[in-house]
This record gives structure tokens, C-alpha cells and sequence, in this order.
């Protein structure tokens, strides 16, 4: 038997329902961090499961970073207007921006990027290899790691969190998915940067 004060604080560290946090402290032995593990699998499945699910509305909204040399907007969409106004997806929203004037990404996520820069970049990484005394298949693998190295920098989902970097940006993504309960997308963002 769990106590309701631990099925509290669970809820109030994860915002994620009580009956949700209950089932997680059941099976993860009264452990609180156990809890929090079962949970983020859990949330991932259910991100998963929602992941078809069509997403209509959502918010425009724009970060101009200290300074004014880094400004950002984005379109982040979910499926009902009640989610696109409340303080969870707004607070989302938000770490989304200071990620994008953080870390500069170009895409959203792996797919956006086209054949033709995949190729520019595997050339170029070849160009860099070609004086090397090396096996073939040594420097096919240290292209194929480049070429990795270059789609997580360069995509906003891939790329580690700036305030967590044990999660990606899907990672949070997807545990706002499990909160709120509906599909959640990043359809597009515009960095600036003097």
C-alpha cells in the first residue's frame, strides 16, 4: 500500500495524474525515482499511441533572447484549443524557444532534412578523411558517425535538452504528451540570429 502523501508529491513533481502516479509507486515498490522511470516509459508509449492523431490548433509565439541578437518563432500545435491555452503547453512552448535561441538547430527533426545535404555533408566529411592512412572501412565509419554527430545538432528533436541532457527534446515532448493527453507537434520554427 502506497500513502497518499508519496502518491502527492509524485503527482506534484510529474503533473502527471494521481491514479497514473498511484499504479507507478505500486509497481515501483513505494521508490519514488523507480516511479518517475516506470512513468517516462509510460509516456513515451503514450506518445507513441497518440502520435497518428490529428493536430489542428495551437500557438504562434516568439522569443527575442537578452540583448536582442537571437530571436525565435514557432508553430506548436496539439488537438483542442483547452490544451493550446493552458499554462502546461504555454510553459512548453516556452522551453522549446529557449532551446531553439540555444542551440540553433536548423530542422525540426531528422526527416526535414533533404538527400542533397545528407550527400554535401558526407562528401565534405570524405574530403576531410581523403589523405588519411586508414582502412575503407575505418573511414566509412567515422563518416557514418559525422553524419550522425551532424543530424542530432542540426534537429531540434534529436538534440539533447539544454536544462536536462539525459532527454532529448522529444523526450520532453513526449512527457508533456503523457500530461496533457493529446498529440503535441512542432510543425515549423524561424531562428534569427545578427
Amino acid at each position: 500500500m502506497v500513502s497518499i502523501e508519496l502518491i502527492k508529491q509524485l503527482r506534484q513533481e510529474t503533473d502527471i495524474s494521481l491514479s497514473q502516479c498511484k499504479k507507478a509507486l505500486e509497481e515501483a515498490e513505494g521508490d519514488i525515482e523507480k516511479a518517475k522511470e516506470i512513468l517516462k516509459k509510460q509516456g513515451g508509449a503514450v506518445a507513441a499511441k497518440k502520435s497518428d492523431r490529428e493536430v489542428n490548433v495551437g500557438i504562434i509565439d516568439a522569443y527575442i533572447h537578452a540583448g536582442g541578437q537571437v530571436g525565435v518563432m514557432i508553430t506548436l500545435l496539439c488537438e483542442t484549443d483547452f490544451v493550446a491555452r493552458g499554462d502546461a503547453f504555454k510553459e512548453l512552448n516556452h522551453e522549446l524557444l529557449l532551446q531553439i535561441a540555444s542551440m540553433a538547430p536548423k530542422y525540426v527533426s531528422e526527416e526535414d532534412i533533404t538527400e542533397e545535404i545528407l550527400n554535401e555533408e558526407m562528401e565534405a566529411y570524405k574530403a576531410q578523411l581523403e589523405g588519411e592512412n586508414k582502412p575503407k572501412e575505418i573511414k566509412e565509419n567515422i563518416i557514418k558517425g559525422k553524419l550522425d554527430k551532424f543530424k542530432k545538432e542540426s534537429c531540434l528533436l534529436s538534440q539533447p535538452w539544454v536544462k536536462d541532457n539525459n532527454i532529448t527534446i522529444q523526450d520532453l515532448i513526449n512527457d508533456y504528451i503523457a500530461k496533457l493527453g493529446e498529440n503535441i507537434k512542432v510543425k515549423e520554427f524561424i531562428r534569427y540570429e545578427l
